[in-house]
């Protein structure tokens, strides 16, 4: 039985516990975070991928704080609780966790996935914890984006109209 939306969303207090149980769980874990502000066809495109290629997928969500900080003070335009509200509704997501922090790096090192994912736009030195998630025996996956399709792309044209 798939759990409901908001069953999904873990909250800060509980992801060391959260980790845990991953850890004991001997499924395979994929991880890929963003802000996936205004959520839209690439990011389900991504996600959908993304969660092919393990057993449980695990977004970490920039808090609002976090996107502030690495987007400027217009952004995100949608809250997190919603944002968050939005990725748990998909079936492809498994478990939405916050990232409070400019770069995953502490939730990848909490949660050891198998497997992670961040998009083509990203080179292989680029992408925080690609070393530690190989050192650890998984692996890192460069993802295909949907051309035209972001959310940054989405807000340029809104701005023009």
């Amino acid at each position: 039985m798939k759990r409901s939306g908001s069953g999904k969303i873990i909250a800060r207090g509980r992801l060391k516990e959260f980790a845990h149980k991953l850890s004991r769980s001997r499924r395979k874990v994929v991880f890929t975070n963003g802000v996936f502000d205004l959520l839209h066809a690439g990011h389900v495109d991504y996600l959908e991928k993304a969660a092919r290629l393990g057993d449980l997928l695990i977004v970490g969500l920039n808090t609002d704080a976090s996107v502030k900080s690495n987007k400027g003070d217009k952004r995100p335009i949608i809250a997190y609780r919603h944002r968050a509200r939005l990725l748990a509704a998909l079936e492809c997501v498994d478990f939405v966790v916050p990232l409070t922090e400019q770069t995953p790096a502490q939730l990848i090192t909490l949660i050891k996935p198998d497997v992670l994912v961040k998009g083509a736009d990203y080179a292989l030195h680029e992408i925080v914890g690609a070393d530690f998630v190989r050192k650890h025996g998984g692996r890192v996956v460069r993802m295909k984006l949907v051309p035209g399709l972001s959310s940054s792309e989405i807000i340029k044209r809104i701005k023009s109209l």
